[in-house]
């Protein structure tokens, strides 16, 4: 029997080893634990549900808020009467609008509206009032120029104050012992004091504020023995008179305010009633402010008609204003043949 050789039969030996595998089975680590998800869902639940409950607030009405809070106070008495609620409203709107593209936010935009309105407003008043002090400024300088320009002015200075007051710019013309503006118990202007007034009306001609005149007299008691007629009516006629030579100079009777007798009652020298200072004519060109509080917003100014077309014409006015001058006879008949001219209107 043929035998195989060892070559051949080692061989076949090392075909036939098994082979082994060895598997190592790695072990993983534990599963974690989700409670850190069950707290950040709880937390972003509580963010969502705060936020909303702010943006409920702020749509909410001030009633809707108030019938919330009575619930919560006497939840079993609402529950039992009832209460107002979203099934009370009129409308289906959110705070009982008509126009479904409005909200209730807009309340608040409508206040931050009238706020800025409001800035607008004061701005506007701010810039008119610095607008009316350079005015004011400009027309005292001009007005001193005219008086240091004019030697008839000049001369009776001292009887003009200027002074810029809250109301704006004060001219007073004032009485001095030797020379007065009227006569005694007169309301016919003297001729030096109608060239005052008249450079005076001639200057405020063209200034857009409007005029508030006045007329004083001292706390001597009217006594030429006209029964009805007092300081009141004596300072109303000579501010009357004024007003005319103001006119008769140019400027526009609308223009002026008012025009009033203040008697005795506003004396320039309190401690000396019977001062002839104290017996003015007071000119006050008003600022837009003082021009508001006195005659409103919508004034519309009344242009007399009255003595204004004689005055301009040059005709004679009617003496009705002029009836208190012809009381006192003894001043009329001292003044003599001066008399005419002084009645007669240029």
């Amino acid at each position: 029997m043929a035998t195989a050789p060892q070559g051949q039969a080692g061989g076949s030996e090392k075909k036939l080893q098994p082979i082994i595998i060895k598997r190592v089975k790695k072990n993983a680590h534990g599963v974690h634990g989700g409670a850190w998800k069950i707290a950040y869902a709880d937390f972003v639940t509580a963010m969502m549900a705060f936020f909303l409950l702010m943006w409920l607030l702020g749509s909410t009405a001030k009633g809707d808020l108030q019938g919330i809070a009575a619930y919560f106070n006497s939840p079993l008495k609402v529950a039992m009467q009832g209460g107002d609620g979203a099934g009370n409203s009129s409308s289906i709107i959110p705070g009982g609008g008509t126009d479904l593209a409005r909200i209730s936010g807009q309340v608040k935009r409508s206040d931050t509206d009238a706020d800025t309105n409001r800035r607008r407003d004061m701005d506007a008043k701010s810039r008119r009032a610095q607008e009316d002090a350079q005015r004011i400024k400009a027309l005292q300088a001009k007005i001193d120029a005219v008086i240091s320009s004019n030697a008839t002015l000049n001369e009776y200075r001292s009887q003009i104050r200027m002074d810029i007051t809250p109301d704006g710019l004060q001219i007073q013309i004032v009485d001095e012992q030797n020379r007065p503006m009227f006569d005694i118990g007169s309301a016919i202007v003297k001729p030096y004091m109608r060239v005052i007034l008249r450079e005076v009306g001639a200057a405020l001609g063209g200034v857009e504020n409007r005029i508030s005149l006045a007329g004083h007299t001292d706390a001597a008691p009217y006594g030429n023995g006209e029964r009805g007629y007092s300081n009141w009516e004596l300072s109303t006629d000579r501010a009357n008179a004024s007003r005319r030579e103001l006119v008769s100079a140019g400027m526009p009777d609308d223009k002026l305010a008012r025009v009033v007798g203040l008697s005795s009652m506003d004396l320039l020298l309190p401690d000396q009633p019977r001062a002839p200072q104290n017996r003015r004519i007071t000119i006050t060109v008003l600022t837009r402010e003082a021009e508001e509080r006195l005659l409103g917003k919508n004034f519309q100014p009344v242009t007399q008609q009255t003595d204004v077309p004689e005055v301009l014409t040059g005709q004679t006015p009617d003496n009705r204003p002029f009836e208190p001058a012809t009381i006192p006879a003894p001043v009329d008949a001292a003044k003599g043949p001066s008399a005419a001219p002084e009645a007669a209107r240029p």
